[in-house]
């Protein structure tokens, strides 16, 4: 073999594997990131439900801790930046799963004494991928949980703590 022919052959031997070497860690750390998205979407849902059962009904907090945010904190999550509070929706069920129309209502029986359950889901989640030349985004699918009903912020005896309890 003439060795001033093969010269070039390492070069191109090596940008062919290292193609598929850096497609493959990129894919690899991306799948990571995946499933960490996914785990958090869950975990919004479900801490975000639990809120708003103890939580009262009209607190504009209770997205914001979702989202693992603080309670000023009006912007996009502190643990993934595309989530906001637009991708959240929370409603009140009653026995019979339907939504109640009037939550807020506190002496109607289609209102605050109608609800049973807290429902919040997420919806119109976008994942964008990072790999260099695959610039690709993903709808995820909408994440739910749904909570029994529990205080609502009310306190049942107005002796020891009148009024709503904060979150």
């Amino acid at each position: 073999m003439n060795s001033k022919r093969m010269r070039g052959v390492y070069t191109v031997e090596f940008a062919i594997t290292s193609l598929v070497l850096f497609v493959l860690l990129f894919g690899a750390l991306e799948m990571g990131r995946l499933y960490f998205t996914v785990n958090t979407l869950n975990e919004t849902v479900r801490r975000g439900a639990r809120l708003a059962a103890v939580c009262d009904i009209k607190d504009p907090v209770i997205l914001r801790r979702a989202m693992f945010n603080s309670a000023t904190n009006t912007g996009p999550s502190s643990l993934i930046a595309s989530l906001t509070s637009a991708n959240l929706n929370l409603v009140y069920l009653d026995a019979n799963g339907a939504v109640v129309a009037n939550p807020g209502d506190l002496t109607g029986s289609a209102g605050f004494r109608a609800i049973r359950y807290v429902h919040l889901e997420v919806t119109n989640f976008s994942f964008n991928l990072l790999i260099p030349g695959f610039n690709g985004v993903f709808i995820l699918p909408a994440f739910r949980s749904t909570a029994p009903r529990e205080s609502l912020g009310r306190q049942p005896d107005a002796t020891a703590n009148p009024g709503i309890t904060p979150c």
